[in-house]
């Protein structure tokens, strides 16, 4: 049964979602021809200026679905197999019997069992994955840091492995995107920020999303708030920030316009071949989150279904302060793409782990009306 979009129900949704205790919000649903957009609250909460539905936003991992695209492209020339060795092609990165071991396609569904570099790179976090044994204070000393690629690899590459390759679960890690990054590089002779640019953003006609090179998001946006689990009280803005943290696995700029069409082309088989969409969507494993979740992905997409409901392809992600989710029905006729200006809201309790907040029934509620009507 067709629900077709209700600009009421979505307008109170993002209000409610606003109540809970996000600064801002911002959302583009659409069900084939009919489109709508909406925004609630601020995007500074020093002088109340408003967020609107057009700002460009820091959208974390979706950047992850965009560098597979550029990889599956390249698997369909024939420069890429997906199943060969990282080895291969970077044994310097990846030496030894790992390199022999770990195949493209364990990269970019997170098999591959290499660590997380993050708690490498920036001190304080390196008790994670306990959230409790860590403290932001690197988030400070990092907002102009420009890291290079290859120092973050090995320091995942190098770190104690997260478990064997090819095994599940899975281990989410930003160390395999980089290496995606690297991979693309060395393939192509261009780096892998231009490469995805040329031939993913500007290939799927998005004005306003790019790989940025600089600190600063250009053009209309929101602060960006971060709290890390009650550790910094009030959040701070960190909408400036150098993203060689984390480079073609989560730093890209985009708005929710752009993202729907991105994923609608993508669905649509006009980024990718139908045979590597399928490839995409086939075959998920199971992954656990940098939040101890455990997901199905596939390659740079997963699923989202609720009982007796349609299933939604997409993805999502985080950076310091903000936050995004885009989501296309299977079909290709309803999407949602919604974008907060507020991360890591929750308090942790006695044992560590992050309690539920208003906002986390909020958002589901949001998301349900937005996919479902």
């Amino acid at each position: 049964m067709r629900n077709p979009l209700d600009p009421a129900k979505l307008n109170a949704a993002m209000e409610d979602v606003h109540r809970a205790g996000m600064p801002g919000l911002f959302a583009e649903v659409r069900d084939g021809d009919e489109v709508w957009r909406g925004a609630a609250g601020v995007a500074d909460v020093a002088t109340g200026r408003p967020v609107t539905a057009d700002m460009r936003h820091r959208v974390g991992s979706i950047t992850k679905t965009f560098t597979v695209a550029a990889v599956l492209q390249q698997v369909e020339r024939g420069q890429i197999g997906l199943d060969t060795p990282i080895g291969r092609y970077l044994p310097k990165l990846v030496p030894g019997e790992r390199g022999d071991a770990i195949t493209v396609r364990m990269l970019i569904n997170h098999t591959s069992g290499l660590a997380e570099y993050l708690p490498y790179a920036y001190p304080s976090l390196k008790g994670f994955p306990p959230f409790a044994d860590t403290r932001p204070a690197s988030l400070d000393d990092h907002r102009l840091t420009r890291f290079h690629s290859t120092e973050l690899i090995e320091m995942g590459v190098t770190a104690p492995p997260a478990g064997a390759p090819g095994g599940t679960p899975g281990l989410y890690s930003n160390t395999n995107y980089l290496l995606l990054g690297a991979l693309l590089e060395h393939v192509t002779g261009t780096p892998a920020e231009q490469f995805i640019t040329r031939n993913v953003i500007e290939r799927a006609g998005l004005r306003d999303t790019e790989l940025p090179t600089t600190p600063y998001v250009d053009g209309p946006h929101s602060q960006m708030y971060e709290a890390w689990f009650g550790m910094i009280d009030p959040p701070r803005d960190y909408s400036v920030h150098d993203m060689s943290w984390v480079g073609p696995a989560a730093s890209l700029i985009s708005t929710v316009a752009d993202l729907n069409r991105f994923f609608g082309m993508l669905l649509a088989g006009e980024i990718v071949s139908p045979s590597s969409l399928a490839q995409m969507m086939q075959r998920t494993v199971p992954v656990v989150s940098q939040e101890g979740k455990t997901i199905a992905y596939g390659l740079g997409l997963y699923p989202m279904e609720a009982a007796g409901q349609s299933t939604f392809w997409g993805h999502g992600g985080t950076v310091w302060g903000a936050g995004a989710l885009a989501m296309i029905r299977a079909d290709g006729q309803r999407q949602m793409a919604v974008a907060v200006n507020l991360q890591r809201w929750h308090r942790l309790d006695s044992s560590g782990t992050p309690q539920l907040h208003p906002i986390d029934d909020a958002l589901a509620a949001l998301y349900r009306v937005a996919m479902y009507g």
